[in-house]
């Protein structure tokens, strides 16, 4: 804890996992350069206590969210889904209570209706993806079958997965919520609840993620191959394109400067033939009306102007194409982007009811390793406001005119 910091600059990634690596209990130093602070390149020094790594935050969660709409009490699930997860050493030992994507969230959906929620809301938000399998058995709990997905290989055969038919597990109201982090399988997912016309797609288009890849062994190495593309099952690829919301957020980041189609060489989209497929829903004359509502609060909401003065601060960042190489512009340009995301950052302070902050600093105590990792961090609303806005969306969708109905086959698309 006390040795001396090895530059590991230009080490291949699995070398410098080694290197942190170590005997339970004993400490490790990293020397970082933090993103924001790449004007500056101020170090910062984080002290790490060795543990055991538990992937239970990456398990999904659930809440139950109050709110009212038009003297209406609605209760909106929230189930919080950060990957698409299975463990197969446990499945392969024939352990019943292996877990998984699809055993959890089905466990959380018969909680959820235990406690008469009215909808459920699937957050995929910086869901980078996972087993394809579960994207497939998710899918299977909200349908009563069909495909949920078309693979086309390189020998131009196209390989589609689903399911047959058995009464959904849960068939009433959802929405799923998506961001530019939202990739491959939490694209096929939400691509298949979209094209059933099963549930609301809210938030912002998603990664673009749409191709397979397969490892070949070498004798030093391996080779990544793209060997497939996905599609959905109206026959739209998710490469490059990704997930189109019905719904449309605000973003934090440009989408123009993240996802699959900003890659150098990334195959396009295109298109193969659909499936036909049973509709559950036609949400068609609905969406204006969501978007018109969700709209207003965005130009109303205290929070929601809060975030987009944050987005443009972030994109006048970003736009900067030239620093200073004198010292002194270098930490007066540091001290003057602290000062504006200080302002932004007692806004919010302000809004929350809590202390403002005197000034921008570093996390407190940085040299005080921190406590063993805790379960993920309860689902919050109040401290997230684009998750507050989906579950307003989802709100005004069980109480317009045309409202949404639990899922039943209204024909076929």
């Amino acid at each position: 804890s006390s040795g001396e910091m090895i530059d590991v600059v230009g080490w291949r990634l699995d070398e410098v996992v080694n290197l942190i690596r170590g005997e339970k209990g004993s400490t490790v130093r990293l020397e970082v350069i933090p993103a924001d602070q790449y004007a500056s390149g101020e170090r910062r020094e984080i002290v790490i206590v060795r543990n055991e790594v538990k992937l239970e935050e990456q398990a999904a969660t659930s809440t139950i969210i109050d709110v009212e709409r038009n003297g209406r009490a609605l209760r909106i699930g929230v189930i919080d889904l950060p990957t698409f997860y299975i463990d197969f050493d446990a499945l392969n030992r024939g352990d019943p209570e292996y877990r998984s994507t699809t055993r959890d969230v089905s466990r959380l959906l018969s909680e959820l209706e235990a406690e008469a929620v009215d909808a459920v809301l699937l957050d995929l938000r910086d869901n980078g993806g996972g087993s394809l399998r579960e994207a497939n058995e998710l899918t299977s709990l909200f349908i009563e079958y069909g495909p949920s997905v078309q693979i086309r290989h390189s020998s131009e055969q196209v390989w589609r997965d689903g399911k047959r038919r058995k009464s959904a597990f849960y068939d009433g109201p959802m929405g799923v919520i998506v961001n530019r982090l939202s990739a491959s399988a939490s694209e096929i997912f939400a691509g298949a609840i979209q094209d059933y016309g099963r549930g609301l797609i809210i938030g912002t288009q998603s990664f673009g993620k749409g191709t397979v890849q397969t490892l070949k062994p070498l004798a030093e190495g391996q080779l990544k191959i793209t060997e497939s593309k996905f599609y959905r099952i109206s026959g739209d690829s998710t490469q490059h394109r990704g997930i189109e919301p019905d719904v449309t957020l605000p973003v934090m980041y440009n989408p123009e400067e993240l996802g699959e189609s900003t890659l150098d060489y990334a195959l396009p989209w295109d298109q193969i033939n659909a499936i036909r497929h049973p509709l559950y829903g036609d949400l068609s004359s609905v969406i204006p009306e969501l978007i018109e509502a969700s709209q207003s609060r965005q130009m109303s909401d205290p929070k929601m102007l809060l975030l987009q003065e944050q987005i443009a601060l972030a994109g006048a960042e970003s736009d900067i194409e030239t620093i200073s190489l004198n010292l002194e512009q270098r930490l007066a340009d540091r001290d003057r982007k602290r000062a504006l995301w200080l302002a932004l950052e007692n806004k919010q302070r302000a809004l929350e009811g809590e202390e403002p902050l005197a000034q921008w600093t570093e996390d407190d105590d940085e040299d005080t390793p921190p406590e063993p990792a805790q379960d993920a961090e309860p689902i919050n609303p109040s401290k997230d406001v684009l998750l507050a806005e989906s579950i307003d969306v989802m709100a005004d969708a069980l109480t317009v005119d045309r409202r949404i109905e639990p899922a039943k086959q209204v024909g076929f698309r």
